[in-house]
C-alpha cells in the first residue's frame, strides 16, 4: 500500500472517502476532516499571517503573490521523514492550498523517496469526478473512485430533480470574500443551479470574480449567502458589518426578507472534496427551505 501525503483538504477528504484514510502519513496544516486524521504529522504552513480581517488578509495575500512569494510552505524535512509515495497537491489556485510548484521546490530540496506527485485541479464538478479518479487511480483503488464518483453524482441529481419541480426559483449572490467583495466561481454556480436558483454573479468552472458593492445593490438578490474562502460562521459573522454599515445594505431585497445566510465555507463550499454534496444540501435548505431539510442548521449555516 502507498504512504501518502496530502497536501490539500479536499484530497485528504478524498482518500479517505475511498477508504484509504490508513494510508495517509502525512496532512498539510489546513487538513481537518475527518477528525481522525488531526494524529497525522503537519507537512505545510502559512508564510503570512493568517489572522486579522477579509481586508488585511487580501493584502498579505497580494503582497505575497506581487513578490512572486508562494502563500504557503511544504516542511521538506517533515516530507522526507515520512518517504511518501504519493503526493496529492494541486492547480488550481495558490491562495487556497499548498500548491504544485510549492511541492516541486521542496522536491528538490531534499525529498529522497522520489514520490509520484498527483497534482489536482478543480474548477467544476466534472474537474471534481476527474480528481477523484485520478486520487483513486494514483493509490491503487480505481474501482472504488468509480464508485464514488457515481454516489456523489446520484446524490447531487436527486437533489436537482426535486428542486425542478419547485416553481420558485430564487436569484443568488454568493460572497467568497468579504472585504474586497468577491463572488463564488467554479463549481459555486452549478451548485446554486442543482438546488434551484439562479446565480447571479460568478462562472461556472472559472474562478471567482471580484464583484463591487454597486453590483451587488444593483442585482438585489432575493437570497445571499456568505460562504468566506477558508472561514467558518462565526469568523464571517464578525466581518460583516463591513457590508451591514453601508446605507443601502437595509434596502436590498435579501435583508429586508431576512434570506441573508452565514455558511461554514471552509468546511463546505471551498473544498472541492466529497463534501459539495452536502453544500448542495446546505444550498436546498436556504434556498427552499419548505422543501428540503437536511439537517446543516446551525452547523453548516446560520441566518445572518
Amino acid at each position: 500500500m502507498p504512504r501518502i501525503v496530502s497536501l490539500i483538504a479536499s484530497a485528504t477528504e478524498i482518500i479517505a472517502a475511498l477508504g484509504c484514510e490508513d494510508q495517509l502519513v502525512g496532512r498539510s496544516h489546513e487538513c481537518d476532516y475527518p477528525e481522525s486524521v488531526l494524529r497525522l504529522p503537519i507537512c505545510s504552513e502559512p508564510r503570512i499571517d493568517v489572522q486579522g480581517s477579509s481586508r488585511e488578509i487580501d493584502t498579505r495575500v497580494k503582497s505575497a503573490l506581487l513578490d512572486a512569494t508562494s502563500v504557503y510552505r511544504v516542511l521538506s524535512e517533515v516530507v522526507e521523514e515520512l518517504q511518501p509515495d504519493v503526493i496529492v497537491t494541486q492547480t488550481q489556485c495558490e491562495v487556497c492550498a499548498v500548491s504544485l510548484r510549492d511541492v516541486e521546490e521542496a522536491m528538490c530540496a531534499a525529498i529522497s523517496s522520489q514520490p509520484r506527485i498527483v497534482a489536482l485541479e478543480p474548477n467544476s464538478l466534472a474537474d471534481l469526478w476527474r480528481d477523484i479518479q485520478q486520487v483513486a487511480d494514483a493509490i491503487g483503488v480505481p474501482e472504488r473512485g468509480a464508485e464514488l464518483v457515481v454516489s456523489l453524482r446520484t446524490r447531487l441529481q436527486e437533489i436537482a430533480t426535486r428542486a425542478s419541480t419547485l416553481a420558485e426559483r430564487p436569484t443568488v449572490a454568493t460572497i467568497e470574500w468579504i472585504d474586497p467583495l468577491m463572488a463564488g466561481g467554479n463549481w459555486m454556480p452549478e451548485l446554486v443551479e442543482i438546488a434551484g436558483g439562479v446565480n447571479l454573479f460568478g462562472t461556472a468552472g472559472k474562478h471567482s470574480p471580484w464583484m463591487t458593492w454597486e453590483q451587488l445593490v444593483e442585482a438585489d438578490p432575493e437570497v445571499i449567502i456568505v460562504l468566506p474562502c477558508g472561514w467558518g460562521i462565526e469568523k464571517a459573522r464578525s466581518e460583516m458589518p463591513v457590508l451591514t454599515s453601508r446605507s443601502e445594505w437595509s434596502s436590498l431585497r435579501a435583508v429586508r426578507n431576512r434570506r441573508v445566510y452565514l455558511t461554514d465555507g471552509n468546511q463546505y463550499f471551498n473544498r472541492p472534496g466529497p463534501r459539495l454534496v452536502e453544500s448542495a444540501e446546505i444550498l436546498a435548505e436556504l434556498l427552499h427551505p419548505a422543501a428540503f431539510d437536511f439537517g446543516h442548521r446551525g452547523r453548516g449555516w446560520q441566518p445572518l
